[in-house]
């Protein structure tokens, strides 16, 4: 049950009690029933009364609600319609109160929103008339009276975003050209004698309209003004390219080059008429000097040739390269073709210079290989051997890749050219891969010849047998301890043995004799010295031979080290011989 009626039946139980009261109270006084009967008539009629005013004015409410409902619907359509928002959906299932005061809340809303976008249209048509004036365009139309949509009133926020940004744009273009024109007319000392040019150079820099016309008329005359100052710069550069040329020719001295110094930069008119001047006397002086000119071009030639990588059969297609009667017609030809290969080198610079980069890997790898063959490079301390090997990996990775680059951009010149492409008279790739063949033949010598050294080394040792090298440093007898003595003891009588049940019944024997420490090294030079020895390198087949054995003092106790340094020897010879004998039959 709902509180309202609840209340309602408590209100019904107070008027039943109220009139209980009164009843009791009839009775008690003894008031008759017919008066009983009236005043309980005219408790009926005041409540009656009463409550009817209630109802009055309940029904008045509801009439005011449902006007302001009405009121409020229509103008909620014209202001959907005005603001161009979709129609306002009611809830059904809502009071009337509740439904006023929504519809009332919403009107609210949306005049508030009105205000605020005609508000903002009107500061956003004042922005754009600031700043069509200012660029010197008309205003976008819009209708005053109507309430924008959010769509136009962004809309009209990117334009006018985009009318600030291109003002600008204008302000910032129209300062760095205005810089510009001033400087080109410092430079060419040029005075404003136009009214526009007065405007832009003279006048304040707020005042000038930014108009698209203006500003294509301040492009068109830094345009015209740039132009004239590159003709200027450009003969500059020309005379002074000439100068120097002449200079270098003439063999002009440093002290009347340092003089002129000044007038080697700058382009304005005092510059320039100096330059001049100085040309018309170095021509005078060449004209005098022609075999010392002509000397001087052919140097340069050559230097060109050299970077062009010419061949003798291309320099000598410049037949007045070899002519020795100088003259005005020779010397014209020489600067001509001077002329002809200095742009030809410089059209194609960076392929000449990659080629160049080229060259200078592989004279380095070459280097680097002759290096690797050295054996001195093993004594090195300063770390150069690793540096070495790294440098020497990373060009053998390196060139390969430079040269499928290279055969890339020379197939393209060929294309482009039309002609072979040559390097010192011989087409690039062949010019190449000559090179890595000289490389792989020269690589080849060297092993033969090492493979030669070898064999004459292992024929030597085999016809005098090894010679014992003594370490470079030798351990003294009280640093070897014991148990280092007995380990190596025991190591080398197991592989003596060893060796010596493999070579059981064999004819050969060990050419040298087996001398004890103290007598190694007299040995050594007596055998390596021997005349008689030589005789043995011959081409017939080998037979036993037995070199006199020396009589040598034996000390009386030697030391375990000794013992040990007199089997290692042996040790070497029968390993040796056992690898050498292999190829002769027993």
């Amino acid at each position: 049950m709902r509180k309202s009626e609840i209340l309602a039946n408590e209100s019904v139980a107070c008027l039943n009690q109220a009139l209980f009261q009164l009843r009791d109270i009839w009775e008690e006084i003894g008031i008759p029933e017919d008066q009983r009967l009236q005043r309980t008539e005219v408790v009926k009629q005041h409540v009656k009364g009463l409550l009817g005013m209630m109802i009055a004015e309940e029904e008045n409410l509801k009439e005011r609600l449902l006007k302001s409902i009405s009121t409020c619907r229509k103008e909620l359509a014209t202001l959907c319609r005005e603001l161009q928002l979709v129609p306002f959906e009611e809830d059904e299932g809502a009071t009337i109160l509740q439904l006023e005061k929504d519809l009332r809340t919403r009107v609210e809303v949306m005049l508030k929103q009105k205000r605020e976008r005609e508000q903002e249209l009107k500061a956003l048509q004042e922005r754009e008339q600031e700043m069509c004036d200012l660029l010197c365009i008309t205003p976008c139309c819009v209708n005053s009276e109507a309430v924008p949509s959010l769509a136009e009133l962004d809309h009209f926020r990117r334009h006018l975003a985009g009318l600030v940004a291109e003002k600008e744009r204008r302000q910032r273009e129209f300062l760095d050209t205005k810089r510009q024109i001033v400087l080109c007319m410092e430079d060419l000392e040029h005075i404003p004698d136009t009214s526009f040019e007065r405007d832009v150079v003279c006048e304040d820099e707020d005042a000038f309209c930014l108009s698209k016309e203006n500003i294509d008329a301040l492009k068109d005359l830094l345009q015209q003004l740039e132009g004239r100052r590159t003709q200027k710069e450009a003969l500059c550069e020309e005379l002074r390219s000439r100068i120097l040329v002449l200079w270098e020719r003439l063999q002009v001295p440093a002290e009347e080059r340092e003089a002129f110094a000044p007038y080697m930069e700058g382009s304005r008119a005092k510059t320039m008429n100096a330059l001049q001047l100085e040309v018309d006397r170095l021509e005078e002086l060449k004209v005098q000097n022609l075999r010392s000119v002509v000397e001087a071009i052919r140097a340069e030639m050559a230097d060109y040739w050299d970077k062009c990588f010419y061949g003798t059969e291309q320099r000598h297609s410049f037949c007045p390269y070899y002519e020795d009667n100088y003259t005005e017609e020779l010397l014209q030809q020489h600067d001509e073709e001077v002329a002809r290969i200095k742009h030809y080198y410089e059209r194609h610079q960076e392929l000449f210079e990659a080629i160049h980069k080229w060259e200078n890997n592989w004279h380095l790898f070459q280097e680097l290989e002759r290096k690797a063959t050295d054996p001195s490079r093993f004594t090195n301390r300063g770390g150069n051997l690793l540096k070495e090997e790294k440098l020497r990996a990373k060009l053998q990775k390196t060139l390969p890749k430079l040269e499928e680059e290279l055969k890339g951009r020379v197939e393209l010149w060929e294309e482009e050219q039309a002609q072979a492409f040559l390097v010192n008279g011989q087409r690039f790739l062949a010019y190449v891969a000559e090179q890595w063949q000289l490389h792989h033949l020269e690589k080849e010598k060297e092993r033969q010849e090492r493979q030669l050294k070898k064999s004459r080394q292992i024929e030597e040792e085999m016809m005098y047998g090894s010679t014992p090298r003594t370490p470079n440093k030798r351990q003294g007898l009280g640093l070897t301890t014991p148990a280092k003595v007995r380990k190596l003891n025991t190591t080398a009588a197991t592989l003596n043995s060893t060796i010596r049940s493999a070579f059981v019944g064999s004819a050969f024997h060990s050419p040298v004799s087996h001398l004890p420490l103290s007598g190694a090294k007299g040995s050594r030079s007596t055998v390596a010295k021997s005349p008689n020895q030589q005789c043995l390198r011959s081409p017939l087949p080998l037979q036993p031979v037995r070199t006199p054995s020396q009589t040598v003092s034996k000390p009386s106790r030697p030391g375990p080290l000794e013992r040990n340094k007199e089997n290692v020897p042996q040790l070497n010879r029968a390993a040796l011989s056992a690898r050498t004998f292999k190829g002769f039959q027993i």
